[in-house]
């Protein structure tokens, strides 16, 4: 009980830090390349939503909570609970030549997360994730490391990160099972390994509560992945482009 009472303190002492809050919340197309053979880009619609109180939080479309940390006038560190979706996989029917293979099955990953902030600007994120829902069952981690910079009406937020993909993830999503093997397709059982990626978020404001929000990502995929039969490109190509409007109360 006394952890509980602490956590409360806590969190009552992060809340009354924020005398005005900040909810920003838009939609739009996101776009994701498939490295598998014969697939085509995946578009989705997005929702986008930035949120911040010290005690939950949203970040496009990932969503914490926080259980220890501490926030000052140049930094801020917290600890947090946080769950997000992982946008990979196929299924069998995407292309000629991926007929006869299981579906591969996007996920919910879920966990633990560290985040550290610097004057509102620099900041370096850790995270450590699960497979909540099964499909690949394992984890993965990732650490990111980014800043941010204006130039004219433009803000720049560039980031580099560097993910941990295990054996089990890497084999589900680019593995071909012995049963799923044909004369063009051996069987391939990677290794886990790790895969890069540099992103960058450009906001432009349209008016004082509009603004136009855009995401570019490029991620490399572990060389045992793109060793696998399944995959003709190591790069993974996304992004996002949306409105977004915010509201302060």
């Amino acid at each position: 009980m006394k952890y509980i009472i602490m956590l409360l303190l806590l969190f009552s002492n992060l809340a009354a830090d924020q005398t005005k809050q900040k909810l920003i919340i838009g939609a739009g197309p996101y776009f994701q390349s498939e490295p598998y053979k014969g697939t085509s880009t995946l578009v989705l619609p997005s929702p986008v939503v930035f949120f911040d109180n010290s005690l939950v939080y949203a970040r496009w479309s990932r969503f914490g909570i926080y259980f220890l940390g501490d926030k000052k006038e140049d930094y801020s560190w917290g600890f947090s609970l946080t769950v997000q979706p992982r946008t990979l996989g196929y299924k069998a029917s995407d292309s000629n030549f991926l007929k006869g293979m299981s579906d591969r099955d996007s996920t919910l990953e879920g966990g633990l997360a560290f985040s550290a902030n610097y004057k509102n600007s620099t900041y370096v994120e850790v995270m450590f994730l699960a497979d909540m829902l099964n499909k690949y069952n394992s984890w993965i981690s990732q650490i990111e490391v980014g800043d941010k910079y204006k130039v004219g009406n433009f803000t720049f937020y560039p980031s580099a990160v560097v993910l941990y993909q295990p054996r089990k993830f890497v084999d589900y999503y680019y593995g071909v099972k012995n049963s799923e093997a044909t004369l063009g397709r051996p069987a391939y059982s990677p290794n886990g390994g790790f895969s890069y990626a540099m992103q960058t978020y450009i906001n432009y404001p349209i008016t004082k509560k509009l603004s136009a929000l855009f995401n570019i990502r490029a991620d490399k995929i572990p060389n045992s992945a793109y060793n696998s039969p399944l995959v003709n490109n190591k790069f993974i190509y996304s992004g996002l482009a949306s409105l977004i409007y915010t509201f302060e109360y």
